[in-house]
């Protein structure tokens, strides 16, 4: 994209007061931000949601400096400023109603991210904190990119777990790209737009506040194809992103707390709602999986190990078959696992093929009915 139309599109969005959804009507009619700075202000008001005053802000636009400023404020930080019409625009965030026309990005994203949302509680509680951190480096190590909102808490350690798994990770900020918040965040900051990215939808030097929050979340749901909450209390934003997921078709998964934790009403409350119940990694890839595009599935999955091998992890959804019909991997995963239960570690560790690619075979021989998990995270043949 040129320099000429992000400096369009930034200006449109500089234009108080008319929103996410006003310019997605002007673009649908006009095409491009440049040829909706020329139309005249009788046409503009013809558009849904374009008043006389927002038309007219629009016709005498003419701070081109600040286009300028924020500009060479990118530049100078290494921030790529995108547009819904830049090739790199994550593709997911076009089915929510109002998604942002501009994005600001510090690090790389990539079309082939299987995003998963993990968020929760601030004031996240010791097991809150261990059991996030654990579910996302699995989740990493099973190639999934968390995404999460870089806050205190749940979200911290979130990012956290995901780089422990040396995976990839999102941080989607309710401030500047350029703003750190919280401010002693900044070397997780760093470790995470170095693994992945930080975005946000505002200009920079934008400081946080409440109501930039729930704008938001509806980003951190919109790129996932999940959204997991592991501690919120009953009025937690973080069920507000949830409910977020469920209005854009996505799925929405709970960890369970103590029942004496005011940490633990929100999750509760999801499980009561129809969330699903999340004891393992494997209760959020089986949902996640399945709505993987095959070519992903392929791409993502074939890791290498250590020796420089792939494991070529098959994640495919078919039916139980003989077992001839495995490939090779699969078959020697299969051979470690007998009629007695064996621990996921154990397999791993009598195994040739790094982490993630067994977390993936596991999944699919379960899936496909070879093997069953048990409690503990154990697997048997199934019979």
């Amino acid at each position: 994209m040129s320099k000429e139309d992000i400096q369009y599109w930034l200006a449109l969005k500089f234009i108080d007061e008319l929103g996410s959804v006003g310019i997605k009507n002007l673009i649908d009619v006009y095409g491009s931000p440049k040829a909706v700075f020329t139309a005249p202000e009788n046409d503009l008001v013809t558009v849904q949601r374009i008043s006389k005053k927002l038309a007219r802000r629009i016709t005498e636009f003419d701070n081109w400096e600040k286009v300028e400023r924020e500009l060479e404020l990118a530049a100078a930080a290494d921030v790529s400023v995108i547009s819904v019409q830049d090739p790199s625009y994550p593709q997911a965030l076009l089915n929510i109603y109002d998604f942002p026309p501009v994005l600001y990005v510090k690090g790389a994203l990539s079309g082939e991210d299987i995003n998963v949302a993990v968020i929760g509680s601030r004031m996240a509680s010791t097991y809150g904190k261990f059991m996030t951190e654990r579910l996302c480096r699995e989740l990493a190590l099973s190639g999934i990119t968390v995404v999460s909102g870089m806050a205190r808490g749940i979200d911290s350690a979130a990012h956290r777990g995901s780089l422990t798994g040396k995976g990839r990770t999102i941080a989607v900020l309710g401030s500047g790209v350029d703003v750190i918040y919280p401010p002693e965040n900044k070397k997780l900051y760093e470790k995470i737009w170095k693994n992945g990215a930080v975005i946000s939808e505002f200009p920079f030097r934008t400081q946080p506040k409440g109501s930039h929050f729930p704008a938001r979340n509806r980003i951190i749901s919109g790129l996932s194809l999940g959204v997991v909450v592991v501690e919120a209390t009953e009025r937690s934003g973080s069920l507000i992103t949830a409910r977020l997921g469920l209005e854009q078709g996505k799925e929405v998964f709970a960890v369970p707390g103590s029942i004496d934790s005011p940490g633990s009403k929100g999750t509760h409350k999801l499980l009561k709602e129809g969330a699903k119940l999340v004891e393992s990694v494997y209760d959020i890839l089986e949902e996640i999986i399945p709505q993987v595009p095959v070519n992903l599935q392929v791409r993502t999955s074939e890791k290498k190990d250590a020796s420089g091998k792939q494991s070529g992890v098959s994640t495919r959804m078919s039916h139980h078959g003989d077992v001839d019909r495995l490939r090779e991997e699969e078959k020697t995963i299969l051979k470690i696992i007998g009629k007695e239960p064996i621990y996921a570690d154990n397999i791993i560790a009598m195994s040739s093929f790094p982490p993630s690619g067994v977390l993936r075979i596991l999944l699919s021989l379960e899936l496909e009915g070879y093997i069953e998990q048990l409690p503990g995270k154990r697997f048997k043949i199934k019979e």
